[in-house]
C-alpha cells in the first residue's frame, strides 16, 4: 500500500527556544511542522490545516494545554487529531490523569527525552499515513464500484437492446412472411384458375377484351411485392447510412401531378378521391425518385387510413421553402403516437385495425425529408382525420446522414 503522504505536525509552546528544540526532534522527509505559541495561534492553525499529531505545552499563559484539548476534542475537525502533553511539572499522577482525560493519546515529561519523543512521534505519523493511504484506497474502490456498477447498467441496456433487437427481427420476418403472403397467394389463386380454364378448354376467359384488366391485376400484385422489397432495402440502405441522394432541379408540383394520377385506380378501390391543389410550377432542387417516394408515402397513407373519404394535398412555397400538407379524413392518430409512428416498425392499435403493413412507410419518407436538411410534423385528433406537413429547402443539400433512433 502506498504510504507517501506529507504529515502535518502542530507543537504548542509559549516559549520559542522550546519550539525550535522540539522541531529540531521532530521534523524530517515527509513532515511539515507548524509552530504557535499560544492556544489562540493554534486554534487558527487547526481551522487551516488537517494535522497529523499535536503536541501540546500543558502550562501556558491565558489559556493552558488541557483548554485547548478540550475545545479540538470539541470540534468535529479536529476531534480525531492525536495530542500528546508536554509538562515541566512533576510527575504526580493526577496531573497525568488531568491530561488523559482531556483527550491525550500520551504524556511527556520536562526534560525531554530526545529517543521517546523520536519513537513516539514516528508512531503516530506512520499511524496517519496508512490511515491517509487506507483512505485513499477505499476512495479508489468506491470509484471502482462505481465504475462497475455503470458497466453492469450499460450490459442491462445492451442486453435489453439486444433482446428487443431479436424481437424485432422475429416481428419484422413475421410481418414479411404475411405481407407478401397476400400478393403471392393472389397470384397463386389467378394461375390455378387460368389453369382450371385452359384444362377445360374455357377460352373465353382469355379473350382480348378481358386481357387488359387481367394483366392490370397482376401488374397490382407485383407492384405491391415490389413496394415492400423496396422498403425493406432502403432500410437496410439506412442503417448502414448508404441511402443515396441525387439532388437536381425538379418541378414539385408536376412531379406530385404525376403520383395522384397513379394512384387515381387506388384511391378509386378505397372508395375515396385525391384533390391537389398546387402552383403551375414550383421547381427546387432535390432528388426526384425520393421525393416521389414522400408524396407516394403520405397519400398512400392517407387513403389507407382515410375511411373512403376525400384526401388533400396542398402545395406552396414560402421563404425559400416547399411546403407539402396531405390531409385525410380518417380515424387519426393519438397524441402518445404521433411521434412513435414515424419509428420504424411502429404502429398503432388503430391502425393495425384498418390496414396491413410493415410500419416502414412513415419511418422511411421522414429519413428522406431529413437527407434533404428538411423536416416533416404530424397534427391530428382521433377520429378527426390527420395533417401530414414537409417543409423542404428549395436548396436543399443532401445532409451526411438521416438521424437513426434506437
Amino acid at each position: 500500500m502506498p504510504i507517501d503522504v506529507e504529515s502535518k505536525l502542530l507543537i504548542v509552546d509559549d516559549l520559542p527556544e522550546n519550539l525550535l528544540a522540539l522541531e529540531a526532534l521532530i521534523r524530517g522527509p515527509g513532515r511539515a511542522v507548524y509552530r504557535a505559541t499560544s492556544a489562540e495561534e493554534a486554534l487558527a492553525l487547526l481551522l487551516d490545516h488537517e494535522f497529523a499529531l499535536a503536541i501540546l505545552d500543558v502550562q501556558m499563559p491565558g489559556m493552558n494545554g488541557f483548554e485547548l484539548a478540550e475545545l479540538m476534542r470539541g470540534t468535529e475537525r479536529t476531534r480525531h487529531i492525536p495530542i500528546i502533553f508536554v509538562s515541566a511539572a512533576g510527575r504526580e499522577l493526577n496531573y497525568a490523569f488531568q491530561g488523559y482525560e482531556s483527550g491525550a493519546v500520551d504524556f511527556l515529561h520536562k526534560p525531554l527525552d530526545p529517543h521517546a519523543v523520536t519513537s513516539k512521534v514516528n508512531v503516530f505519523v506512520d499511524l496517519h499515513r496508512h490511515r491517509k493511504a487506507l483512505g485513499q484506497e477505499m476512495e479508489k474502490l468506491a470509484a471502482a464500484n462505481h465504475k462497475q456498477e455503470e458497466l453492469v447498467q450499460q450490459l442491462r441496456h445492451t442486453q435489453r437492446e439486444l433482446e428487443r433487437a431479436v424481437q424485432m427481427r422475429d416481428d419484422f420476418m413475421s410481418m414479411v412472411s404475411h405481407e407478401l403472403r397476400t400478393p403471392l397467394n393472389t397470384l397463386y389463386l389467378e394461375t390455378q384458375l387460368r389453369q382450371l380454364h385452359v384444362a377445360k378448354g374455357n377460352l373465353e376467359s382469355f379473350a382480348a377484351d378481358r386481357l387488359p384488366s387481367m394483366i392490370e391485376r397482376d401488374q397490382r400484385q407485383i407492384r405491391n411485392m415490389v413496394r415492400l422489397i423496396d422498403d425493406m432495402l432502403d432500410v437496410t440502405r439506412m442503417r448502414r447510412d448508404a441511402l443515396s441522394i441525387q439532388p437536381k432541379s425538379v418541378d414539385l408540383a408536376a412531379l406530385a401531378r404525376a403520383v395522384v394520377e397513379g394512384l387515381r385506380q387506388q384511391a378509386e378501390a378505397a372508395g375515396s378521391v385525391i384533390a391537389l391543389e398546387a402552383p403551375g410550377e414550383l421547381r427546387g432542387v432535390w432528388d426526384e425518385f425520393r421525393i416521389e417516394q414522400v408524396l407516394t408515402n403520405l397519400l398512400t397513407n392517407a387513403l389507407r387510413y382515410g375511411r373512403g373519404k376525400p384526401v388533400e394535398m396542398m402545395l406552396g412555397q414560402a421563404d425559400g421553402t416547399a411546403r407539402i400538407t396531405v390531409r385525410d379524413q380518417g380515424i387519426g392518430i393519438a397524441p402518445e403516437d404521433q411521434q412513435r409512428i414515424f419509428e420504424q416498425f411502429e404502429r398503432t392499435d388503430d391502425s393495425r385495425k384498418h390496414a396491413s403493413g410493415l410500419g416502414l412507410g412513415l419511418y422511411i419518407t421522414r429519413q428522406i425529408v431529413c437527407l434533404h436538411n428538411g423536416r416533416i410534423e404530424v397534427e391530428s385528433t382521433p377520429g378527426e382525420g390527420a395533417l401530414f406537413r414537409v417543409e423542404l429547402p428549395l436548396e436543399a443539400v443532401a445532409a451526411t446522414a438521416a438521424p437513426t433512433q434506437a
